[in-house]
């Protein structure tokens, strides 16, 4: 009786992995066993990384809108306070934008929230 080679499904989830691990380093874009260790890693960096892109971006957005509230003679806090009770709903993005974009927009912004 002929040995079972597990058939194409088997290999199909390999040339799966073997394609996600193309462009790898040596052994690791070639052999299924360290493509397996490396295509996993790269998962799970990958994930961390959205989460982490979402953090960075908010950083990034608040030095912003401190840097341009300090030239109208405010505090980032002190803006997002004012802001707040002035009922202005922008969100970080949205300011940090302006502040880049539009100085005379986000003129007005403070002024509101003074």
């Amino acid at each position: 009786m002929p040995r079972a080679k597990r058939g194409f499904k088997a290999r199909r989830r390999r040339n799966r992995i073997l394609k996600a691990a193309r462009g790898f380093y040596g052994a690791r874009s070639r052999i299924f066993g360290d493509a397996v260790e490396q295509v996993r890693r790269a998962w799970r960096e990958a994930y961390i990384g959205r989460r982490r892109k979402k953090r960075d971006f908010r950083r990034l957005w608040i030095v912003r809108i401190n840097a341009a509230a300090r030239e109208h003679g405010l505090s980032y806090s002190k803006l997002m306070h004012g802001l707040k009770r002035a009922e202005v709903a922008l969100d970080r993005k949205i300011l940090a934008d302006l502040a880049l974009r539009d100085p005379g927009g986000f003129k007005a912004v403070v002024d509101a929230a003074k």
